[in-house]
């Protein structure tokens, strides 16, 4: 019996958000293979969105880019970004996955940033270097990022976007419920 072969392109050649990406699908889809590429689609958003808006938009139009540019079975993007919460500064992210037929949009859970990060993101930093810098590390952004610095390694990038991407995935595996 020939295993079924899905096809995913991911809005990023970050490989934290391919692994995500990969690791999510191959779960939900066990009998499948599955084969999963970075495309480097753009945002169109700043660098480092500021606020929840930016950071959904930016999610959609890498997604919206990957659709025009290449044939899966998923288009997956995920845009990192910041902003002042309720509680204060926060960084998060939007993800947004995609078909022929639907779009889902998810968000990740956010992590509390210290005041002092925050002022260097409104002075125009992006959150990467930024931690790079305070913490002596190179490259964060392709690795445990802000969350597993800021948690001791208890939560990474990756374990951050795999679960807004499984809570993105419901619509997806229950066409039927969600389309009522």
């Amino acid at each position: 019996m020939e295993q079924k072969l899905i096809k995913v392109v991911v809005g990023s050649k970050n490989p934290v958000k391919v692994n995500a990406s990969r690791t999510v699908i191959a779960a939900l889809y066990p009998n499948a293979v599955v084969e999963c590429a970075g495309l480097n689609a753009p945002s169109n958003v700043p660098e480092q969105p500021m606020n929840a808006a930016e950071t959904r938009e930016g999610a959609i139009n890498r997604v919206q880019y990957c659709q025009q540019h290449a044939e899966a079975d998923f288009y997956i993007a995920i845009e990192g970004g910041v902003d002042l919460l309720d509680d204060g500064p926060a960084t998060f992210a939007y993800v947004v996955i995609a078909n022929h037929e639907q779009e889902s949009v998810g968000r990740s859970a956010a992590l509390p940033l210290p005041a002092a990060i925050y002022q260097s993101l409104l002075a125009g930093e992006e959150l990467g270097p930024v931690m790079d810098r305070l913490f002596k590390t190179v490259n964060i952004k392709h690795k445990g990022g802000a969350i597993g610095l800021l948690t001791n390694g208890h939560a990474t990038r990756e374990s951050n976007y795999t679960q807004a991407l499984t809570l993105a995935m419901a619509p997806f595996l229950y066409c039927d419920l969600y389309s009522q």
